[in-house]
């Protein structure tokens, strides 16, 4: 059976709260839910974690890569600054899907730059909570061989 861990970074234990004309209003527990049967379906098992610390994020990444888990990864702010979050993907050569509720590229020039992006297999933005379930898809698909 595939494995796939859904990682998520800080304040996005906020989402369906936070700024919600730009997040909107679903929490993480309806994306979790979502996700879950649509793995299940596809003969995936799905891991789903949030933490607002950096270090965790780095230990998840670690451990989804030496069990060859694919990645699913909203680094949050962390996408911007954290070179550790590259490192983690690199040395533990995790497959990682790169995901953002709001298309980062309309907004804010600092949210324009990924520290993530170079060393992510794919990226998905701008499309709301349904990023989530198109990086779903894709990593399925790549792990399938397509």
């Amino acid at each position: 059976m595939k494995s796939i861990h859904v990682l998520n970074g800080p304040n996005l234990n906020l989402l369906g709260q936070r700024e919600p004309d730009v997040y909107g209003r679903e929490t993480l527990a309806d994306v979790e839910a979502r996700l879950s049967a649509a793995a299940q379906a596809a003969g995936a098992d799905l891991l789903f974690r949030q933490s607002n610390h950096e270090g965790d994020l780095v230990d998840w990444i670690q451990e989804a890569g030496r069990a060859g888990a694919g990645v699913i990864l909203n680094a949050g702010a962390y996408t911007h600054s954290s070179i550790a979050l590259r490192d983690a993907i690199v040395g533990a050569q995790a497959q990682v899907i790169e995901v953002h509720v709001s298309n980062v590229h309309a907004r804010e020039d600092f949210r324009h730059v990924s520290m993530i992006a170079p060393v992510a297999r794919g990226i998905v933005a701008g499309f709301g909570t349904l990023s989530y379930d198109l990086a779903l898809q894709g990593l399925l698909a790549l792990r399938a061989g397509k």
